[in-house]
Parts: C-alpha cells; structure tokens; sequence
C-alpha cells in the first residue's frame, strides 16, 4: 500500500473500532472519500482489505478455539453472535457432520443504501466490501469458505455462505 492509502485505512479501522453503528453509512463515506483520493478500483481494494482484517482479528478473538475441521461449529457461532452489529438474519440452515450452509435473507445494511438512493453499480461495490469482514472471519479460522456475494438488488436472498471442513 501506498502511505495514502495506509492513512486511509489505518482511519478506517479506527473507525470500525468506535462507537460509530451506522456501518451503512461509514462504509458509503469512505467509498466516497478514498475514491476522490485513489480512483475507484484502489478505494474498493483498500476497504476491502482493511475490513477482511478486522474480520480474521474478530475470529481470532471469538473461535479461538475452533480448527479447520469445526466448521459446523463455527458456523453455528456465527449464527449466535450475528457479528458486525446484528446485520445478518440467517434462514435455510443446512447442517452436515462437514459442513454448515445458511442463506442471508434480509440486510439492513443494503436496505440502508437502497433507501438512500445508492445506484446499481455503487450498491454492488458496497455489498462486496461489507461481504469482505465474513471472508476475513471465515478465512482466518482455516475452514474452507464458499461466499457467493450479495446480490444487488432490494429484498431477499442477499447471500449464501457454505463453511466446510478442510479435509472434507
């Protein structure tokens, strides 16, 4: 990273560790902020990897203890703690002796940039950087991770996460 971005990051995690709730609207702030410093490719690539961090130090703090063979035990504590300010409502649970897979029906935080007026294409960018955190938080855990994106659109069916055992 270059020292721009580093400082913009470096805010950003600041601000992901504050009082500060609303994750819709820090998330559409510093889109808009770094991609007037760095263009649209690097602002997303920065927040990205600035939010999939804090997602692997949140795993190493709350699935201390779990492996790359506990994904079912895993995925039924994330389902527990909904981490990231209660964002996810999961349903369709699909629990296997290897696997956990769930489906994201409603998110507050796309609804929030839906009911501002974010366009099509700045929602997609949005949703892929809030997705980042539940990559960071899987991936850090050594489970094998299957995420297929948020979807663009308002209403159901946002996202469906698949946690499997390495050696499954």
């Amino acid at each position: 990273m270059t020292n721009l971005e580093t400082v913009r990051a470096e805010k950003l995690s600041r601000e992901l560790d504050s009082a500060f709730r609303n994750r819709a609207d820090l998330y559409r702030l510093f889109l808009d902020e770094l991609t007037a410093a760095l263009g649209a490719a690097k602002a997303e690539a920065v927040m990205v990897r600035t939010i999939e961090k804090r997602g692997q130090e949140v795993a190493a703090a709350a699935f201390a203890g779990f492996g790359p063979n506990d994904a079912p035990a895993i995925g039924e504590a994330f389902l527990s703690v909904s981490p990231d300010g209660g964002r996810m409502y999961p349903t369709d649970v699909d629990r296997g002796p290897d696997h956990i897979a769930f489906k994201v029906k409603r998110c507050p935080l796309k609804d929030a940039w839906v009911e501002a007026g974010v366009g099509e294409e700045k929602l997609a960018t949005l949703c892929r950087i809030a997705g980042a955190f539940d990559r960071g938080l899987f991936e850090a855990t050594g489970v094998r991770f299957d995420n297929v994106t948020w979807t663009p659109g308002h209403g159901s069916g946002c996202c469906h996460i698949a946690l499997t055992n390495r050696d499954a």
